[in-house]
């Protein structure tokens, strides 16, 4: 046994998309929750089970508790988008509570303001809440927004708590976008280790 934590890097969460020549495109993610999720090994496979089940609640009045037919409450939401020009957009990120807060901005950069998939990743974000190695619930600014915002946000009654540029607790965003003539354009976060790549 090892000290808590133990192992490669702060991170159980991957997303991962592809789209080809045809069209044919795929989100996926995924994620064990906690860096050994479960701590069972499926014996001959290797496999780790997951640890979503630690969502649930064993107290029966609360908001997820545990029973028959109940699906646990998390974050995973690998994302596919229709474009009424034709355009098809798989999208995803990894971050905790974030990972929809930045979904969120990255599909409005591109859909709503023109943007192109790497622009739209590499803009500054925010995040709301916690995310995985973070124990605050303040509202986590990356300081390349303009010098008024964390101040407006402030007065509006926000706790504003100053991350670094690319900061990692705003997770780790990635995009495809096709368009109508086979055109590819692919974005991934320079807040990681991830890459865009094709061929």
């Amino acid at each position: 046994a090892a000290p808590w934590p133990a192992g490669r890097g702060p991170g159980d969460t991957v997303w991962l998309g592809v789209t080809d020549s045809e069209g044919v495109a795929v989100s996926f993610i995924q994620s064990i929750y906690h860096e050994f999720g479960s701590g069972i090994v499926l014996p001959g496979s290797g496999i780790n089970w997951q640890n979503r089940g630690c969502s649930f609640s064993l107290d029966e009045h609360a908001l997820n508790p545990l029973m028959p037919r109940r699906r646990p409450f998390h974050t995973l939401n690998p994302a596919l988008a229709r474009f009424a020009d034709g355009r098809t957009m798989v999208y995803g990120n990894m971050g905790g509570d974030g990972q929809p807060q930045s979904q969120s901005a990255v599909f409005s950069r591109i859909a709503n303001f023109g943007w192109n998939p790497q622009a739209a990743i590499d803009a500054p974000r925010w995040l709301l809440g916690r995310t995985w190695g973070q124990s605050t619930d303040t509202l986590k600014l990356e300081p390349r927004f303009a010098a008024h915002t964390a101040a407006t946000l402030s007065a509006f009654g926000h706790e504003v708590e100053m991350m670094a540029p690319y900061d990692e607790a705003m997770g780790h965003a990635g995009a495809i976008v096709r368009h109508p003539d086979g055109l590819i354009e692919a974005g991934y976060d320079p807040r990681s280790d991830g890459a865009a790549a094709g061929w």
